[in-house]
């Protein structure tokens, strides 16, 4: 398996409690939550990109 090269939203700034992205040579992105380094979720990006729609659907309807 490749080594993933791990990334935080520069929004993060200095805080350690976020959810890191990295992207393997398949294409596949790979997320994490910060104080859950070991568990692992891989999609795709139409993958990512439904969960955001599907996130930000979720919080207009809470407005």
């Amino acid at each position: 398996m490749h080594t993933l090269h791990w990334q935080k939203s520069s929004y993060s700034g200095d805080s350690s409690n976020c959810v890191t992205v990295a992207a393997s040579p398949t294409g596949s992105l790979h997320l994490r939550e910060s104080d859950e380094p070991d568990i692992i979720v891989t999609t795709t990006t139409s993958g990512l990109h439904a969960l955001i729609r599907g996130i930000k659907g979720a919080a207009s309807e809470q407005l």
